[in-house]
């Protein structure tokens, strides 16, 4: 399937500088909080890991139940490589034919209400709740982060640059566990912010003109894999492979983005000539339906993609960081989820990073506190969300939604977030007319009394 292209790139918002100033920190556990300076949100992507507190290393499952043998696939002999001053129409073009799955496997689909508890944080506590609640069914557990692959791999891309430095969980109990109790293992990989790799192969990050690896402000003053590279996918999609092979139920990359912010040197990313270089939003969409055939139809497997909020209301900003609203959830994928935090709109503050002295206008409504407005926050912005995700074939939204205390933010501006606060986003979430949410807690910590359904 070929996706309509856009002409031009519009004008990226600025972004606020605290994506930089807590990736600087160094501090785990800590959300991403962002604003822009012109009223509109950014967005949030979730970052650190949760420490495990259950579970210890183990090598691969040895006694999981098989699993079906996949039909042989058709893969293209080499990447093509373009002239330069070629007038392309057609990402085929650029990236070549999608592979083909002869006989491809009916994927199950989940309506999945999740619970993120990164490198397995209180794994028995979560369990618990889960297992308890009327409403959850389902895990999100950190396959690999920015800073390592987390699974027992054999990938051997992964073990030579160093990505893998020991199981971070047990696998085998984790699997076993969620069989038993009937909860949807959903796996998390963060897919183009990788530093790991970006470092330790150059020719694989965004560079210059002059051929200069690029260190992104807002990225930890670190470098950005290139998301045009199809070594870069295939990487990511080896990795996804090897955890449905142990027993993950659903694969959800996140990061699937270019990076934002300006760059250390203040050189801009070379891509190619734009005569003939597909658009951003053209490669991340094409990456997203190759890992769809190569995850979902080979294996039936259902895929997800993580997509900042912002894009829902600014589709220049969205085409920026190469993800289009519109177009994304009709790769094929099975669920795309908006990380509508409140906290990371901006507010009317003028002395902090957060504000912008105005607030934020979502929907023709205007937020000068958003933090303190859950609710509104995401029923306006699901509001806007809904003309794109009614088109037929579009993938199901999975909003993730605020359960963390943004205490970073200036005193007034924002609250405790606690049950209420959380079925308050629930009940926005449904009321726009979508049924399926993950909570995102970086400290894998929450109230079981949040999910009781009252």
């Amino acid at each position: 399937m070929s996706l309509p292209r856009r002409a031009g790139i519009p004008a990226l918002l600025v972004l606020l500088a605290l994506a930089l100033l807590l990736a600087s920190c160094g501090s785990p556990g800590n959300p991403t909080p962002s604003g822009s300076p012109t009223g509109s949100p950014t967005g949030g992507q979730p970052t650190d890991p949760a420490s495990p507190t259950d579970g210890t290393p183990s090598a691969t499952p040895t006694d999981l139940p098989p699993t079906a043998t996949p039909t042989p696939i058709e893969l293209p002999g080499s990447y093509p490589t373009p002239d330069p001053g070629q007038d392309l129409h057609d990402v085929n073009d650029y990236f070549g034919p999608l592979p083909v799955v002869a006989s491809p496997v009916p994927p199950k689909r989940n309506e999945a209400r999740a619970l993120y508890i990164g490198a397995c944080g209180n794994l028995a506590k979560n369990v618990e709740i889960v297992e308890n609640s009327p409403l959850l069914n389902a895990l999100v557990v950190d396959i690999k982060e920015s800073n390592a692959v987390y699974i027992p791999t054999k990938n051997e891309l992964a073990l030579e640059i160093g990505a893998y430095k020991g199981a971070a969980y047990d696998v085998e109990n984790l699997v076993r566990i969620c069989r038993e109790k009937g909860i949807t293992l959903i796996g998390r990989i963060v897919v183009f912010k990788d530093p790991i790799l970006a470092e330790a192969r150059p020719d694989l990050c965004i560079r210059d003109k002059a051929g200069n690896s690029l260190y992104f402000t807002n990225e930890g003053k670190k470098p950005f894999v290139n998301p045009y590279r199809q070594e870069v996918w295939d990487y990511n999609i080896a990795l996804a492979i090897e955890a449905i092979e142990m027993g993950f139920d659903e694969i959800q990359f996140d990061y699937v983005r270019f990076p934002t912010g300006g760059t250390t040197t203040g050189e801009k990313p070379y891509f190619g000539e734009t005569d003939w270089v597909p658009a951003r939003y053209e490669v991340i969409n094409r990456f997203l339906q190759k890992s769809r055939v190569l995850l979902t139809d080979q294996f039936g497997v259902p895929l997800g993609a993580d997509v900042f909020a912002i894009i829902v209301s600014s589709k220049s900003d969205g085409e920026r960081i190469g993800q289009d609203w519109a177009t994304v959830g009709l790769t094929g994928i099975d669920n795309v989820a908006p990380m509508i935090y409140p906290s990371h709109y901006a507010n009317s503050s003028t002395t902090h990073y957060s504000g912008n002295g105005k607030g934020t206008m979502l929907n023709g409504v205007h937020f000068t506190h958003p933090d303190l407005e859950p609710y509104k926050v995401l029923y306006n912005c699901l509001v806007l969300a809904q003309p794109a995700a009614s088109q037929e074939g579009y993938a199901a939204v999975r909003t993730y939604l605020q359960a963390f205390t943004a205490s970073y933010l200036p005193k007034g501006y924002y609250m405790e977030y606690g049950p209420a606060e959380i079925k308050a986003q629930i009940k926005a979430i449904q009321d726009a007319g979508f049924k399926e949410w993950i909570c995102w807690n970086p400290r894998a910590s929450y109230d079981a009394s949040a999910f009781d359904g009252k």
